[in-house]
């Protein structure tokens, strides 16, 4: 016995130094995202190439092996045990990974990103191509020493969602597709050239008022920070440094103030982990899927309802410049929920939202299989946005180079926004039968709304499987009827 104790020790020891690893390169991810000079973009890549191999010649050393090995069947102790079999998932893959391939493939990621972003700022894709070309054979090669059933998409989704694959995809995202497209079709003809929310809004007011809404929300700004990035995204050091990046737009305060409320939703999961997953790989969320979830749980279930403009709309009107103080309460919140296919899926509405999801899904899957180029995408960008949504992007800016997703490699995560999206109705549904969930909305104090996602969700971290989660909670499996309910009352 104590033999065994004293082998968990040892190994939480090991978690420990893989987590010190962790918490660096997502440091240095945050910087390079906000803060890194232009210069230093070169140096910046090298690092992350080093960090990425010492983490990476841990979780495949012969003494994770060894505790693997050991502890599968002797430990029992819960957090241990989930530990294992992550550690177990992580060493399998990654050991038929060569370490200098993925310092290769890590130092090129951290490169990309700074070429995403010129490229980006000069509308050029060009510039981007040739890194993106590397990535996907990186993806590719990494695909096939993971090995697969049938799709080797399923092997990158593995990464995101476990236990989602292109037949659960396929078997969802038609139903949901087919009902986003005859609602919007339905509503072509109702929507204006110009949108009156679409006004001058000083980025210092968008951001006392977000300020004042992640308050609300309990956010614990003690253990986070708000900040400004091209690209909106939060990132969790540890789960007592959880920081927010938001994007403004001085034209268009929706951005932000709802870029923020999402990026809070990410973050009160990091921040609310259990105490005891801490330096272990549990103290994450489970899924990408389930993250969306609760940033789409807060941003439209909760920030795009009737009800929390009417519990903040006096707030907001503090904060707004004058113009804002004369638009009547009902024909801002119809304003806000306007429904307009846009270029940018990041200021969707909610209804046209997935669609822009299914747009890359379909072309991450077309690249993986070989079907398409990456030369060939920009115009096959433009080809499925006249598609889906009747528009076309003048410009690389606003189509191709929008997200930074592939410059990070990050191929398979695109799924999780519509699967968070799926995920999030079905946990609304479940809330509703406990409490009513829109006079929460109403009062103002969200803490009720904080401590059931805590309670259910926040607190196991990778303690449970996605799905498992979606099932205890809910007591189903994945449904896309519920958002399907949700938009077809709504709109």
């Amino acid at each position: 016995m104590n033999q065994i104790k004293d082998m968990e020790k040892d190994f939480l020891q090991l978690l420990k130094e893989q987590s010190f690893y962790q918490e660096a390169i997502n440091l240095s991810q945050w910087d390079a995202r906000t803060k890194l000079p232009a210069k230093g973009a070169g140096k910046r890549a090298e690092v992350a190439g080093f960090l990425s191999e010492k983490l990476h010649l841990l979780q495949t050393s012969d003494r994770m092996k060894y505790f693997i090995d050991m502890l599968k069947e002797k430990t029992n102790d819960a957090v241990i045990l989930k530990s294992i079999g992550v550690c177990e998932d992580t060493y399998e893959r990654n050991k038929k990974i060569p370490h200098e391939e993925m310092k290769e493939y890590v130092t090129l990621q951290s490169k990309s990103e700074a070429i995403w972003q010129e490229a980006r700022e000069k509308s050029d894709f060009s510039l981007f191509q040739p890194y993106l070309e590397k990535l996907v054979h990186f993806n590719k090669k990494f695909a096939a020493y993971w090995g697969y059933e049938e799709h080797i998409y399923d092997a990158l989704l593995h990464d995101f969602e476990p236990g989602v694959t292109v037949k659960v995809l396929d078997s969802v995202f038609p139903k949901l597709k087919d009902a986003l497209t005859s609602l919007l079709e339905k509503m072509e003809q109702s929507h204006s050239d110009t949108n009156p929310l679409i006004h001058h809004f000083p980025k210092e007011n968008q951001r006392a008022f977000s300020l004042e809404i992640l308050k609300k929300m309990g956010y614990d700004f003690g253990a986070g920070r708000l900040d400004e990035t091209i690209h909106p995204f939060a990132i969790g050091i540890n789960k007592n440094d959880v920081r927010i990046t938001t994007r403004y737009d001085e034209n268009d305060f929706r951005m932000a103030v709802f870029g923020t409320i999402h990026e809070g939703g990410h973050a009160l999961y990091e921040q609310n982990l259990s105490d005891i997953l801490s330096h272990t790989p549990l103290s994450e969320g489970t899924s990408m899927g389930i993250h969306e979830s609760q940033s789409l749980f807060w941003e439209i279930f909760v920030g795009r309802s009737k009800a929390f403009w009417k519990a903040n709309y006096n707030l907001f009107q503090s904060h707004a410049p004058a113009y804002f103080r004369e638009i009547p309460l009902d024909n801002f919140y119809g304003a806000l929920n306007e429904v307009k296919p846009s270029f940018i899926r990041i200021e969707a509405d909610e209804l046209t939202y997935s669609l822009h999801i299914m747009l890359r899904y379909e072309l991450e899957k077309a690249l993986l299989n070989g079907e398409i180029h990456v030369k060939d995408l920009p115009e096959l960008w433009n080809e499925k946005m006249r598609d889906y949504l009747g528009v076309v992007p003048a410009s690389d800016k606003d189509g191709v180079l929008q997200d930074i997703h592939w410059a990070g490699g990050d191929f398979g995560y695109f799924p999780s926004y519509s699967l968070g999206y799926m995920y999030a109705a079905q946990f609304e549904n479940t809330m509703k039968k406990q409490f009513d969930l829109n006079e929460v909305i109403l009062s103002g104090d969200y803490r009720p709304i904080t401590n059931w996602l805590k309670e259910n969700i926040h607190q196991y971290g990778k303690m449970k499987k996605p799905l498992e989660i979606l099932q205890d909670v809910t007591g189903e499996g994945l449904n896309p009827d519920y958002l399907i309910r949700h938009f077809q009352k709504k709109f």
